[in-house]
């Protein structure tokens, strides 16, 4: 009798542990589709506000910006998303900092010159104030 409760109460925590990090992956995901959202209207304000003061946001081709030009690129016309798709996308957190990989595919049109991507992403976010914000974002080439 002794080890059935023990057991129930075993799982009953586990169960409880597990709501608790898919609240905070449920979150995550939530921001990473705000930040998609945000890339393809090019909307300076939803930028600003997902992004960390001291982003880092590394391209696959090595380029790193802050988060002034992160968001000037993306309002300005330099870097243009007509469509982003991501696939086989992880989240794993520790504490107050998630980790998200993904792979990224889409339509530019960077500088009014249309083309298409296909990268590897590794998004750092951090909770501030209950909020997800990035701070950090590396991308990779992918075949």
């Amino acid at each position: 009798m002794k080890k059935t409760i023990l057991l129930c109460l075993g799982l009953g925590l586990l169960a409880f542990s597990s709501m608790a990090q898919s609240k905070d992956e449920t979150a995550v995901a939530a921001a990473v589709e705000e930040l998609k959202t945000a890339m393809i209207k090019g909307d300076k304000s939803a930028l600003n506000a997902i992004a960390n003061d001291k982003l880092n946001y590394g391209h696959s081709s090595g380029l790193v910006e802050d988060k002034t030009a992160f968001v000037d690129n993306l309002t300005n016309g330099n870097s243009v998303f007509k469509t982003i798709t991501l696939h086989d996308q992880t989240i794993t957190i520790v504490g107050n900092t998630a980790l998200v990989r993904h792979i990224l595919s889409g339509e530019t049109a960077n500088k009014g010159q249309a083309g298409q991507v296909k990268i590897g992403v590794l998004l750092t976010w951090i909770k501030e104030k209950g909020k997800w914000v990035l701070l950090g974002r590396q991308a990779y080439k992918v075949s």
